[in-house]
């Protein structure tokens, strides 16, 4: 097996498949596995530089992080890469009850024995950016603080009502955190400045806010891990700000070409996203030749095994007419019916099953070769419900980077070799679900 360059833990599946497009796009070949894999699994991509494992663990509790986190940490240590990333949302959507970043920081720091960890969440690329530890995100053109993000600022789940993100992380563990701002990234002796930082702090957040301080970044990230700080947090910022520094250092080969599959016939899509984005999408696939059909979680809930029997008559009929499909549970942020389900224990992890499910049967009964999930817990959910053991990438999308289309590996022949991706609710153009089923990174 070659030496691996990176390997990762994402806490979402859509997060996963961002830092597998950034990283195979520039020429590091990558695969993405839906749990610690199978000996022979993890045979048959040991040519890889970069390997990850995708969870759900930024929609779960810090007992199940507790229980589950230190297994897949234990694994992505055995393969000695020179980093390993546990990959976050570029939002840092969070909470202390829910997808805690601080308790997943405490159990990597523990087990990789490393007294300091660094933390990166800016991403130029995702028009994410810190800003003397404030995070701003692009929505619609416009760039907000996170606490004013006209989204984020009202998640369902992890609302971001906090900017500075060492206040934001300082409820989530009492480790020290200290922050290496613009002004320290590029003042002279910034690296023996940072050295006394990790020196004196638990957590090293670096400020990214575009290609200056990204590229400053990635040159103090490779420093800081060959200096033995492996263990990194954060967004996908990690890794564009160390393909520059492995580029600096000839630890790259050429970029690789992707050739766009092109258009299928029909497509499928199932959805669990809220977001106003997602909503949009659904509204422009609605006028290029997909049928859209409403599911109501309440009722899917309350009786899982009619709704989905129904539902799966409703897009058999739609697809066989020779038209795509898209089934969702909510039209945008004023459908949301959060409130009537969340007194059901699990309710949200259920909804993204039951749609797993639905696409599934879709998939085998009209024999499918592409098709999408949308929502970021959504895909973690739903996915493994398609047998897929692996992903790799298919198609970079590069003017909307963090939903490409994905190749599924597995032992399951229906879903073996389907091509699929997993959109976040806030990534890709209106025309999302068109370019995917067109095959295209242009429109």
């Amino acid at each position: 097996m070659t030496n691996l360059l990176l390997s990762y833990y994402g806490d979402d599946f859509t997060g996963s498949t961002d830092v597998m497009e950034a990283l195979a796009s520039r020429g590091v070949s990558t695969v993405l596995f839906l749990g610690i894999p199978t000996t022979d699994m993890r045979r048959r991509f040991a040519d890889c530089r970069a390997m990850g494992i995708a969870g759900t663990s930024r929609s779960e509790t810090p007992g199940w992080m507790e229980a589950n986190l230190g297994p897949a940490f234990e694994w992505l240590r055995s393969l000695s890469a020179d980093v390993t990333h546990y990959k976050v949302c570029s939002t840092f959507d969070s909470s202390p009850g829910i997808g805690s970043v601080g308790r997943a920081i405490e159990i990597g720091r523990e087990l990789f024995q490393q007294s300091c960890v660094p933390l990166v969440v800016g991403a130029p690329q995702l028009k994410r950016y810190t800003c003397f530890g404030n995070l701003f995100a692009a929505y619609q053109g416009h760039v907000y603080r996170i606490d004013r993000h006209p989204v984020m600022s009202r998640h369902p789940v992890t609302p971001m009502d906090e900017a500075d993100l060492v206040r934001h992380l300082s409820k989530q563990t009492e480790l020290p955190i200290a922050l290496a701002d613009l002004a320290t990234l590029v003042a002279p002796r910034s690296s023996q400045v940072l050295d006394k930082l990790v020196e004196e702090a638990s957590v090293l957040m670096l400020d990214v806010d575009g290609p200056q301080t990204q590229h400053a970044v990635g040159r103090e990230l490779w420093r800081l891990v060959r200096k033995g700080q492996r263990f990194v947090v954060g967004s996908s910022g990690i890794e564009y700000a160390l393909l520059e520094a492995w580029r600096e250092e000839g630890l790259l080969g050429e970029a690789v070409e992707f050739a766009p599959p092109g258009k299928v016939e029909r497509l499928a899509v199932v959805s669990g996203s809220v977001s106003p984005t997602t909503e949009r999408q659904i509204r422009a696939a609605l006028k290029d030749g997909f049928d859209g059909i409403d599911l109501d979680p309440v009722s899917l809930l309350s009786d899982p095994e009619a709704e989905i029997r129904q539902a799966l008559e409703r897009a058999e009929r739609v697809l066989r007419s020779g038209r795509s499909v898209i089934l969702h549970t909510a039209l945008g942020p004023k459908a949301d019916r959060g409130a009537d389900i969340d007194h059901v224990a699990g309710a949200r992890h259920l909804i993204g099953q039951y749609l797993g499910d639905i696409l599934r049967r879709l998939v085998e009964s009209e024999g499918l070769p592409r098709a999408v999930i949308a929502g970021g817990d959504t895909s973690s959910h739903a996915l493994k419900k398609l047998h897929v053991d692996a992903l790799t990438t298919l198609l970079p999308l590069p003017q909307t980077p963090g939903s490409p289309l994905c190749t599924a590996h597995g032992a399951y022949p229906p879903t073996d070799g389907l091509q699929i991706a997993l959109k976040g609710g806030q990534v890709g153009g209106d025309d999302y679900f068109s370019q995917i089923r067109d095959g295209q990174s242009h429109r």
